[in-house]
C-alpha cells in the first residue's frame, strides 16, 4: 500500500521507536496521527511536521473512551485511517517471588493493561472504522496494522514475567486477528525488536552499552529506532506480508539475565 496522502495512527509516537516510525511515515508522504500521553512532546511533533499533516491526541491506550476520542479526532482531521502502528508500551521488572514477596499484582495488571490490552484496544477501534475505507487496490485492501512485541516474547529474562507475557500475547494474537480482518482487506503484522537504542538506554554508562552490544550476533551494536521505521515502511508497502511476527534483533538470543 502506498501511504502517501493517507493517514496513519502511531501510538507512543512522541518519543523513542514510535517517534522514529512517525517520522518515517511522514517522510514517505503519510499524514500522522500521534496517540501519546505526553502532551508537550506531542505538540513538538506537530510543530516539527506541521499541523496540516500531523495531528496529536492525548490518548491512554488502555482506556476505551480515550482511544475512541483519539480515533474520532484523527478521522475528523484526515477523513480516514489507513495504517496503525502500535508502539506505546511500558516495562517493569519484578521476580515472581522476590525479597519482598510475591510479584505485586497491581504491577502485573498495569503492564498487561498498557502493552497487551492497549494494543488490542487501539487496533480494534481503528479497524472498525478502517473497514469503511475506499479500497486501495483491486484486492480490496483497506489498510494495515503493525504491532510492536519484543524478543522477550520468546526469550524473556528473569524478572520479565509480566512484560514477556504481554509481548508473547501480541505475537500470539497476530495471526488470529489477521484472519479476522482478512475479509475486510486489513493486514496485521507484528515486529519483535531486540535491543533498540531508545531513551531507556540513555542513563547507562558506555561500558554497559558495549557489554549489551556484545550479545548481538551481528552487527554488534544496539539497533536504531530508525531501523524499526524502515521495517514498518517495508511492511506498509508490501501487501504480501500478512499474519507475520518478524524479529528485528541482529540475531540476538537473550540469556536468562
Amino acid at each position: 500500500m502506498n501511504i502517501s496522502g493517507r493517514a496513519a495512527v502511531v501510538t507512543g509516537g512522541a518519543s523513542g521507536i514510535g517517534q522514529a516510525v512517525a517520522r518515517r511515515i511522514y517522510a514517505d508522504g503519510g499524514n500522522i496521527i500521534i496517540f501519546d500521553l505526553n502532551a508537550e512532546a506531542g505538540a513538538a511533533m506537530v510543530e516539527e511536521m506541521g499541523a496540516d499533516r500531523c495531528h496529536f491526541a492525548q490518548v491512554n491506550v488502555a482506556d476505551e473512551a480515550s482511544v475512541q476520542a483519539g480515533v474520532d479526532s484523527g478521522i475528523e482531521k484526515f477523513g480516514a485511517i489507513y495504517a496503525v502502528v502500535n508502539c506505546a508500551g511500558i516495562a517493569n521488572a519484578a521476580k515472581t517471588v522476590g525479597r519482598d514477596g510475591a510479584f505485586p499484582l497491581d504491577l502485573w495488571d498495569k503492564v498487561i493493561a498498557v502493552n497487551l490490552t492497549g494494543t488490542f484496544n487501539v487496533l480494534r477501534l481503528c479497524a472498525v472504522r478502517m473497514q469503511h475505507n475506499e479500497p486501495v487496490d483491486e484486492y480490496m485492501g483497506r489498510g494495515v496494522i503493525i504491532n510492536t512485541a519484543s524478543v522477550a516474547a520468546y526469550e524473556g529474562q528473569m524478572g520479565q514475567a509480566a512484560y514477556s507475557a504481554t509481548k508473547g500475547g501480541i505475537v500470539g494474537m497476530t495471526l488470529p486477528i489477521a484472519r479476522d480482518l482478512a475479509k475486510i482487506g486489513i493486514r496485521v503484522n507484528t515486529i519483535a525488536p531486540g535491543m533498540i537504542n531508545t531513551p531507556l538506554f540513555a542513563g547507562l554508562p558506555q561500558e554497559s552499552i558495549d557489554s549489551l552490544s556484545q550479545a548481538v550476533l551481528y552487527p554488534q551494536r544496539l539497533g536504531a529506532p530508525e531501523e524499526i521505521g524502515k521495517l514498518v515502511a517495508a511492511i506498509i508497502d508490501n501487501d504480501y506480508i500478512n499474519g507475520e511476527s518478524i524479529r528485528m534483533d541482529g540475531g540476538i538470543r537473550m540469556q536468562p539475565r
